[in-house]
Order: C-alpha cells, then sequence, then structure tokens
C-alpha cells in the first residue's frame, strides 16, 4: 500500500515517538527490538503493525518461513503488547495509521521525517 503523508505529520509522530522513549523508555526499547527482529527476519513492517494491532495477517504474512520462525517472532511481538504500556505504543500507531506502519517503524529507529516524505529524485 502506498501511503503519501506529509512531512508535518511525520515530525509529529516522531515527536509522539520521541516522548514515548522519554516517559516510557521500557516499552520503546520493546518496541525497537521487535522492529529490528522485523528487519533482521526481512518480514513486512505491515505485519508486525497488524499483530500489534490485533489486525488481520493476510497482506504481510511472511512466505516459506518455518512455523517455529514465525512462533518465535510472535512470541517477541507478544511481550510488547503484554506491557503495562502497550496501549502508548497502539496510541500512537492509531493517532498515525495515514503515515503507515512502516514509516512509523522506521521513525522508531531513528530515521528523519524529512527521508521519508515525498517522492524520490533520481539525477
Amino acid at each position: 500500500m502506498i501511503t503519501l503523508t506529509s512531512q508535518d505529520e511525520l515530525k509529529a509522530a516522531k515527536d509522539a515517538l520521541e516522548q514515548l522513549k522519554q516517559d516510557h523508555p521500557t516499552i520503546f526499547n520493546k518496541f525497537v527490538h521487535v522492529i529490528n527482529l522485523t528487519r533482521a527476519l526481512q518480514f513486512k513492517y505491515q505485519y508486525l503493525g497488524s499483530l500489534l494491532m490485533d489486525e488481520p495477517t493476510n497482506d504481510g504474512s511472511p512466505a516459506f518461513v518455518k512455523p517455529s520462525v514465525i512462533q518465535l517472532y510472535k512470541q517477541e511481538v507478544s511481550q510488547v503488547k503484554e506491557d503495562p504500556d502497550a496501549e502508548k505504543v497502539k496510541q500512537i500507531f492509531t493517532n498515525f495509521r495515514s503515515a503507515g506502519y512502516a514509516k512509523l517503524s522506521l521513525l522508531a529507529l531513528g530515521t528523519s521525517p524529512e527521508s521519508l516524505s515525498g517522492g524520490s529524485v533520481i539525477r
């Protein structure tokens, strides 16, 4: 799914993630951990977001991955969901839904909002 997001919205999302990092470092670190695991396993951020938000995972489900690996991944995601502050992450995902799970995940990893907005120009 292609999403067009304004730079202002991405900056607001980045600010919300920075606030989460300051106010609730434990849940933020757990969230970043599963983002890094998602990258390492080459799963889609949509899959991570769907699992965190209790949505159907049909579109982002990893293909040709052993069930034991998927089960391990889901256990790691459930550690985020079971945290007392998990609602803080879900609230950010809800508030900035139009940005998409991928952009929100990249912002949490430290990617600048400017690099995620607009189209790319190849010269």
